[in-house]
């Protein structure tokens, strides 16, 4: 089976990151994602000296049989049972074998990668009692672009992301089966092949593995990286739906956005003031206000400026944290017993920034709503139709196009009822408050890809829309608007006769994902 992943970036190894005890940034974890950097696990002998004492600690304890939560007793709701010495060594195993349950698509190389660094980056704070060794197993696994296969449906986001890690642990040792260049193989196979031997995990290291928040977590990296570029990409578009339909910039007035100080609507509206700079006096000769989904765009797309720092926060605080447990205390010899599997962070953070990724969509949608309405758009053609003459009877233009942007926009409206209100208990009330944090992620990531086809719609749109303006008024964008119309000529052709897009829609989506246009300094 061949997997295709046309977003994936080409490798472009710009620089090496280093996986230790100190702060990993999203940005990090996306460059990993991307393949866009190396990876490589610290060889300074303080950091490897915490990492083996937390194991050398549970040795010790095991040797003085000590009691510990998912060493010598059983998991969960199971940890009343007690396990015999000599079964300890199996017990790891039948954690990552009982939780091969998982179902849906698998996740993307590319998120699969942003996983396993995540996971790699909790381990390496040192308080997992895992071994050097695991830690340079999943390392390696990166560096060979080893991906396990990952179903990404089956987490409640506590005790975890347990079964979709799972399937990390099994690949370690050597079991289920891996991406290797797009191609499913065994992991037993690819591990040989690159000279990897299969682990024997350590007591705990499964429940290290295995209980923590790293799915959830890596898929909100992923999702704040294209949130973030959704902000100058909306904002430009606006810019363009706005010199189309002929309309105010006085709107995006630097005294006015003084007067309500949030920074990132601040933010968008001194963009907007870049890309359409008013005249010296407000323009009286139609209409005052222009609608809302004009006029109002900064306060919309304000909203996902401004929770981006905050979101930033708990994204990046959670990617820094030991999140399995029980917590492994080497240095003073303790196990400290708790919840820090619990994604309540990441659900809330991902909860939120769907909702406001969601309105932009519907932002936008309203926007070429205007645009093919010549009850609305100031003059132009109708459907924003490019043909002239006895072929315009004929000739729709846009009319499916703003269709299809309404039936995505529905979708992503739809999903933005927030994951983390529907915990269910599970694992015999043990677990009977959940976070659902990776399916708010997962969630999030499907609106994100709805809004960003939405996008696509609009970029064909403003397209359509600035050049009829100019041929029609005869008037000239600012530069800003000029540059980004030449740019997206090289995609898409202006539609003078009706035309198949989804190419051209696909093509744009490339371009998102990939982040073309530098926007805004």
């Amino acid at each position: 089976m061949k997997l295709n992943e046309p977003h994936l970036n080409a490798v472009n190894l710009k620089s090496a990151i280093t996986f230790d005890q100190s702060r990993l940034t999203i940005e990090d974890i996306v460059a990993i994602a991307g393949r866009n950097t190396q990876v490589a696990l610290s060889d300074d002998s303080t950091f490897r000296a915490v990492i083996a004492r937390g194991a050398d600690f549970l040795d010790k304890l095991l040797r003085e049989d000590g009691t510990i939560y998912g060493v010598t007793t059983g998991y969960g709701d199971s940890c009343t049972v007690n396990v015999p010495m000599e079964l300890v060594p199996e017990l790891p195993h039948h954690l990552y074998a009982y939780h091969g349950c998982g179902l849906g698509e698998h996740f993307t190389p590319t998120q699969t990668r942003a996983i396993l660094a995540t996971r790699l980056a909790s381990l390496c704070k040192g308080y997992s009692g895992v071994s050097v060794g695991l830690l340079e197993q999943i390392t390696r696994l990166l560096q060979e672009d080893l991906l396990p296969l990952i179903p990404a449906e089956g987490s409640v986001g506590a005790s975890g992301d347990l079964t979709p890690l799972s399937y990390l642990a099994a690949v370690l040792c050597g079991e289920r089966e891996v991406w290797r260049d797009g191609i499913k193989v065994s992991a037993a196979l690819a591990l040989q092949e690159v000279g990897m031997t299969p682990l024997r995990l350590r007591p705990k290291e499964g429940l290290a593995i295995m209980n923590g928040t790293a799915v959830m977590t890596a898929l909100a990296c992923l999702a704040y990286d294209r949130a973030a570029y959704l902000v100058q990409i909306a904002t430009r578009i606006t810019a363009m739906s706005s010199f189309a339909l002929d309309g105010n910039a006085h709107h995006f007035d630097e005294v006015l956005f003084s007067v309500k100080p949030h920074a990132g609507q601040q933010q968008v509206a001194a963009w907007l003031r870049q890309d359409l700079p008013a005249s010296d006096a407000p323009r009286n000769e139609k209409r005052l206000q222009d609608r809302y989904s004009i006029r109002c765009a900064p306060h919309v797309i304000g909203v996902l400026a401004d929770a981006l720092p905050w979101l930033r926060t708990s994204i990046e605080n959670e990617l820094n944290s030991a999140n399995d447990n029980p917590i492994i205390d080497g240095e003073n010899e303790r196990v400290l017993h708790g919840g820090h599997f619990y994604g309540g962070h990441i659900a809330f953070a991902m909860d939120s920034m769907k909702n406001a990724v969601a309105n932009i969509a519907d932002l936008l949608d309203r926007q070429m709503a205007l645009l093919v309405d010549s009850r609305y758009n100031h003059g132009l053609p109708s459907n924003l139709s490019g043909a002239t003459g006895p072929r315009a009877s004929i000739n729709h233009g846009l009319k499916a196009l703003q269709i299809s942007a309404s039936a995505w926009t529905a979708e992503a409206l739809k999903l933005t009822m927030p994951a983390s209100v529907f915990s269910r208990s599970t694992e015999c009330h043990n677990q009977d408050k959940v976070s659902m944090g990776t399916i708010a992620a997962r969630d999030c990531l499907r609106v994100l890809q709805l809004t960003e086809q939405v996008v696509a719609a609009l970029l064909v749109s403003v397209r359509q829309g600035v050049w009829l303006r100019c041929q029609i008024d005869g008037t000239t964008p600012q530069k800003n608007i000029q540059d980004m119309l030449k740019s997206l000529a090289e995609d898409v052709a202006v539609i003078q006769e009706d035309r198949m897009l989804e190419s051209e829609l696909r093509l744009l989506l490339e371009r998102i994902n990939t982040k073309k246009w530098d926007l805004y300094v």
